[in-house]
């Protein structure tokens, strides 16, 4: 069996399709009950194997033919399922602050009430507090989402320049919306 793994990797590592499916059916029922065991759910293993397969041939060009295939898949799905875990992991943490469908804070006129009046406040310090030069350079970053070289250069200004105004444009802000903070 070795050898012919190794001649059926070579074979995939310059991309023939008939070897990688051999490989795939040799393979396939193995790497399933392997991922099953870990994750317990059928169409979760399913798709961890696929994927595994799927990367296999994305980087078919580095596969090393004298290792062993198994080991590789095997390190791939466990891969991908301690990624699946971490994001189940992430999501449970979080689940609190995941908005439950068809319902919204912005739903909530108050909420929409409150936001809007916040906007306004901050256009009217943006457009009557902040000098010409703060006010530029603060649009060009917190609206446009330029970064402070792309503003420097934009302006023709330095980068530290940049940084100062954005530290004063959020310093008048602050200031002046005390009472949204």
């Amino acid at each position: 069996m070795a050898e012919k793994e190794h001649i059926l990797l070579q074979q995939v590592k310059h991309s023939d399709k008939g070897a990688f499916k051999t490989l795939f059916s040799l393979y396939h029922d193995t790497l399933f009950r392997f991922v099953f065991y870990r994750v317990k759910d059928n169409d979760l293993a399913e798709d961890i194997t696929q994927d595994t397969f799927l990367r296999v041939w994305k980087t078919r060009e580095s596969l090393q033919p004298k290792k062993s295939f198994f080991s590789l898949i095997a390190r791939i799905s466990s891969n991908l399922c301690y990624d699946y875990f971490r994001h189940e992991n992430v999501k449970h943490r979080h689940e609190d602050f995941i908005p439950i469908h068809g319902h919204s804070e912005l739903d909530n006129p108050e909420v929409n009430t409150h936001a809007s009046a916040l906007e306004e406040e901050i256009q009217e310090v943006i457009n009557n507090y902040l000098p010409n030069k703060c006010r530029n350079i603060f649009i060009l970053s917190r609206i446009e989402g330029k970064s402070n070289p792309e503003i420097a250069a934009i302006l023709d200004l330095s980068v530290r320049t940049v940084e100062n105004q954005i530290y004063r444009a959020l310093k008048i802000l602050r200031k002046h919306l005390k009472k949204y903070l």
